[in-house]
């Protein structure tokens, strides 16, 4: 731990203040001494550019879960009619088809994109300067089973994976994990919709270190020939290689973040990624898993250290609903989105007697405020109702890079069971 220094002094009244700098220049704080009625105290207060609360990140939840469950993420949307403009089989481009008409119908009637909603997965990256106050993810439960209620949004997880199958009836507990980054200011909330049938579709294997390069290929080629036409073509598929058994699985899911039409900023990596795209595509499972030329739209690789004597890797599959977002917490210094006005929400006009495009009951605007990268590029503003521009409360887009280091190691994150029936 650096060690700190004092460096100047400040008195007001009966406070007396000291500033920490640490040895290579940061202010981190002050620590004060306080007299009150004659006692003494002292008091380390530690600078903080922005302090994200559990009230923040379970509104952001909340917000982003009927929208996600409706409306593709636009890199996904243009994937697929990318892939129906140069699918050259018949069967392969009836699929594409009506992928793309189901995702128009989703949007505009406000109905799920697929019956399996999935199991909610939040992954906060937070890096210097950023305070998470206390359990961040305490009530991110009461916000997912308060979502998937009024949205009307199929429940899918169970009690425990062996010893009680039984329905939670609230799609409660969400599956969530703090990601350090060394990018100062950081705070960045990731939130996936993921369902059975693409994880059921995923794997972890040990590679011994001579498998090399060929052996990732090889395994990623086998893994889409067993399982990939389950898993509902066209994929994205999450690549996690490195780093330790139980961390490798979250370098997969991690890098399904990153956009389908964002390439990797390392040319390795993304040299990698073209092969391996090029080698899924190759197999001709084709959309829906009927053949074609599109079997992935994109793979996205995550890279970390790892043991001399293993090569850990990783394959999470994404589905055709690639349902992911990633808000920036930094927006508005970390104030909480509840006074958001109402959004679309996710339930079928005409239910609890709204009349056509009224928003579901409750559902916040968080995701129809500004869309714009993590990086802080503009994007579009999205419409609120009623023709009114909703008031930003973090910046939102329905695609995500994660991290401007991009191949860090994330903690450990728990993994979503499979849904019954092998749906997605």
């Amino acid at each position: 731990m650096p060690s700190i220094k004092h460096q100047g002094l400040c008195a007001f009244e009966r406070i007396a203040c000291t500033a920490l700098v640490l040895e290579d220049g940061r202010r981190v704080g002050r620590a004060c001494g306080i007299s009150l009625g004659g006692r003494s105290a002292c008091a380390i207060i530690f600078d903080m550019e922005t302090i994200i609360t559990k009230s923040q990140v379970a509104d952001a939840v909340y917000a982003a879960i009927p929208r996600l469950a409706c409306e593709l993420p636009a890199d996904i949307a243009a994937g697929l009619e990318a892939a129906r403009a140069a699918e050259d089989t018949p069967r392969g481009r009836a699929v594409l088809d009506q992928l793309v008409e189901n995702a128009r119908i989703a949007r505009e009637d406000r109905v799920p994109i697929c019956q399996d909603t999935g199991t909610v997965w939040v992954s906060l990256e937070i890096g210097p300067g950023v305070l998470a106050a206390g359990d961040v993810f305490a009530d991110v439960d009461k916000a997912v089973a308060r979502a998937y209620d009024e949205a009307r949004l199929r429940k899918s997880v169970v009690r425990d994976a062996v010893l009680d199958r039984a329905n939670t009836g609230d799609n409660t507990p969400a599956f969530c994990d703090i990601h350090p980054v060394d990018e100062p200011g950081a705070a960045r909330l990731h939130i996936m919709l993921k369902g059975g049938g693409s994880d059921n579709a995923s794997r972890v294997v040990m590679l011994v270190p001579g498998a090399g390069k060929q052996g990732i290929v090889d395994e990623l080629v086998r893994c889409v020939r067993e399982k990939g036409a389950n898993a509902c073509p066209p994929l994205v598929v999450g690549v996690g290689i490195g780093s330790t058994f139980d961390k490798v699985a979250g370098l997969a899911k991690r890098a399904l973040m990153r956009p389908v039409d964002e390439p990797a900023t390392d040319p390795r990596v993304r040299a990698l990624e073209e092969e391996l795209l090029a080698a899924v595509n190759a197999t001709g499972v084709g959309p829906g898993g009927l053949g074609g030329r599109t079997t992935a739209l994109a793979v996205r690789v995550a890279t970390a250290p790892c043991h001399i004597a293993a090569l850990p890797l990783a394959i999470n599959m994404g589905c055709s609903a690639m349902r992911r977002v990633t808000v920036d917490l930094r927006e508005h210094g970390g104030r909480s989105t509840a006074d958001v006005p109402a959004g679309a929400g996710c339930c079928p006009p005409g239910a609890d007697g709204r009349g056509e495009g009224e928003p579901a009951a409750g559902a916040s605007g968080a995701c129809e405020s500004v869309l714009r990268s993590p990086h802080g590029e503009a994007g579009r503003r999205a419409s609120a109702p009623g023709g009114q521009q909703p008031a930003p409360t973090g910046s939102v887009r329905l695609s995500g890079n994660p991290s401007a280091k991009g191949n860090a190691e994330p903690p450990e994150t728990r993994s979503d069971g499979p849904a019954e029936g092998g749906a997605r």
